[in-house]
């Protein structure tokens, strides 16, 4: 693609946010969102971090509400960054965990969706998701910068020389 139109030192996300996914022999745990941003879109469980919370905090905080499970151990694999034209850009910091407590269930914002990795259902999801959802599967840190007009993306970068260490 070509260069970005956007000055990304200068780039501030408007909204802070997470995303979690399980993934277990073989398989990932995804939800179709049933409200707000991307509602009828599959992704995973998260949504926009609270004052004084952490992301980790956050993205544990996001699964209980929308699946009624609790990640073990989840870790920081990435860092997605939209400039969006019709909503506040998004800084989202994206957890993976390989287990969990409970069972999944549909609540108000979401339905669960367990699937091997091979049969990701890509085509419904954001178009981003493509490009780093395989990494994070393959536990390789990223770091995301996407630039939607609308639901459609229209100029990207993926850094995969990064590290988030502990968070």
């Amino acid at each position: 693609m070509a260069a970005s139109p956007i000055d990304w030192s200068q780039w501030q996300g408007g909204i802070h946010a997470t995303l979690m996914f399980v993934v277990n022999n073989g398989r990932i745990l995804l939800i179709e969102k049933k409200r707000g941003l991307g509602a009828g879109k599959i992704n995973g469980p998260g949504g926009k971090i609270d004052p004084g919370e952490t992301p980790l905090q956050c993205v544990i905080r996001e699964t209980e509400e929308e699946l009624l499970i609790t990640p073990l151990n989840p870790r920081k694999i990435g860092e997605l960054w939209f400039s969006m034209s019709d909503s506040p850009h998004i800084l989202c910091h994206v957890f993976r965990a390989d287990d969990h407590i409970g069972t999944p269930t549909e609540t108000d914002e979401a339905v669960p969706l367990w699937t091997t990795v091979e049969s990701i259902p890509y085509t419904r999801m954001w178009e981003d998701d493509r490009h780093w959802l395989p990494l994070l599967l393959e536990e390789t840190h990223f770091h995301g910068r996407f630039i939607f007009q609308g639901e459609s993306m229209q100029w990207m970068d993926m850094d995969t020389s990064v590290n988030w260490g502990l968070v």
